[in-house]
């Protein structure tokens, strides 16, 4: 996913063994907190587009929907620059073709309820909850694996899904008990959650129709997600709301809202950045940690007063949602190690 200097994955890890120590930790930390500035920055910012007071704008459709075409008008824009100047920039060739628009359409459904459900939530939930909110998704991928792909979990696995319910359940009753609930952004977290595991399903479904490419799939899921949404501005009403909008004509909101675009254009790469410079299972826990310092920062930021049991919610879904990754993790490395029966058949026959 890097958009600078592609190069050889051997010639990568040899560089990496050249380099001290030192610089290493220091590259590393230095992608982490990227990927937490960005992400954090990212959240804060949607909660102001979405639900500010001083802002009053009530069209979180029309929010996602610029923020599409931002990713869209983005990833455009880089690939002419790579064609422009190769070797500069590494950025696949995007030219638009209808077929495989068409192809990545049931994604793209799906794209636009997980970004859609996800404002929503942020927008009827504070920051604070909002981690716990949509923390089912461990729960979703689970239980659609099995559904869909009849893939089994083990029973440490569920286990630790068992501890993500109980923190979300022991969440939603205290917030309710503070009187701050909103059943309406945390049923939009649920749905949500449930999209996000769908969304990783279908991605692998229908990468090769993109070649692999994710930037492929980013260009043609937002293209798409700005087609589809221009209707449901139209049907939900939000095209008028915004033609009365006291500040349609502020550099400042929109300075703001193609902030909020940047931000969730870089998501992505700063993702992907994380991932090259530790593991998959490191990105999980630093994701973990992230939500974490998140959540205290939202408490700080807005003046929140919570209770024992309140953060005692919130530290049973991280504490679950890191057990779980570690647990998967553990589970593939056995898998890794350990000779499959097949090939133990085989040699003791001699075959």
């Amino acid at each position: 996913m890097a958009l600078m200097g592609a190069s050889d994955p051997s010639s990568e890890a040899e560089a990496s063994e050249e380099k001290p120590f030192l610089l290493r930790a220091l590259q590393i930390a230095l992608v982490v907190s990227l990927y937490w500035i960005t992400s954090i920055s990212m959240v804060f910012l949607n909660k102001y587009l979405l639900d500010s007071p001083s802002l009053q704008l009530n069209t979180p459709i029309f929010v996602t929907f610029y923020q599409c075409l931002v990713t869209t008008l983005l990833c455009k824009g880089l690939s002419t620059l790579a064609a422009c100047c190769p070797g500069a920039v590494d950025f696949p060739t995007l030219r638009l073709d209808l077929r495989v628009a068409r192809s990545i359409l049931p994604l793209s459904v799906v794209f636009i309820g997980m970004i859609t459900f996800n404002n929503l939530c942020l927008k009827y939930v504070g920051v604070a909850f909002y981690n716990v909110g949509r923390s089912l998704t461990t729960v979703f991928n689970v239980l659609l694996s099995y559904l869909l792909l009849k893939q089994t979990t083990s029973f440490y696995a569920l286990l630790t899904c068992s501890i993500i319910i109980g923190g979300f359940w022991l969440g939603v009753d205290q917030e309710e008990a503070e009187g701050t609930l909103s059943w309406t952004g945390t049923l939009f977290g649920i749905l949500a959650s449930l999209c996000v595991s769908l969304n990783a399903i279908y991605t692998k479904k229908v990468l090769p129709a993109v070649d692999g490419s994710i930037w492929r799939l980013t260009f043609y899921n937002n293209v798409n997600a700005c087609v589809l949404f221009l209707p449901l501005l139209l049907l939900l009403g939000e095209l008028q709301a915004l033609c009365h909008f006291a500040q349609l004509g502020s550099a400042h909101f929109w300075g703001m809202m193609t902030l909020g675009g940047l931000f969730g254009f870089a998501i992505g790469y700063v993702t992907g950045l994380q991932i090259k410079f530790t593991s998959p299972l490191t990105h999980n826990v630093s994701g973990t940690a992230k939500a974490c310092a998140q959540t205290v920062l939202a408490v700080l930021y807005y003046e929140e007063t919570k209770s024992f049991l309140w953060w005692t919610s919130n530290m049973m879904v991280l504490g679950g949602s890191s057990a779980y990754t570690w647990v998967r993790g553990w589970e593939m490395k056995k898998i890794q190690e350990d000779p499959s029966p097949k090939e133990d058949e085989k040699s003791s026959l001699g075959v």
